[in-house]
């Protein structure tokens, strides 16, 4: 690395630093929407508990999801991703 490259390198950190403080604003922001967990599920036409496991989580934590009072994330919400696009393929990869 050289000097130029370590210098904008530091640069981003400082401003990285001062965004996290609240002393600036971010470029941009990404926002992803909520899984609409319902559709997704209808989608495939499984009930809730063949869903919640194919999701491997329990059903409530699904019901909870379909009504809004939790959220899904990390490998749940991708998975959620992946079903929605895709049910039917994403089913048959995970041999449901």
């Amino acid at each position: 690395m050289n000097e130029e490259q370590f210098n904008a390198l530091l640069e981003s950190v400082r401003q990285a630093d001062e965004i996290i403080q609240g002393k600036a604003k971010a470029a941009r922001v990404l926002e992803f929407a909520e899984p609409e967990v319902k559709s997704i599920r209808a989608k495939t036409g499984l009930t809730q508990e063949r869903f919640a496991n194919v999701l491997g989580v329990s059903k409530r934590t699904l019901e909870n999801w379909e009504q809004g009072r939790r959220h899904p994330t990390g490998p749940a919400r991708a998975l959620l991703k992946i079903l929605d696009a895709d049910p039917i393929h994403a089913l048959e990869a995970l041999n449901h």
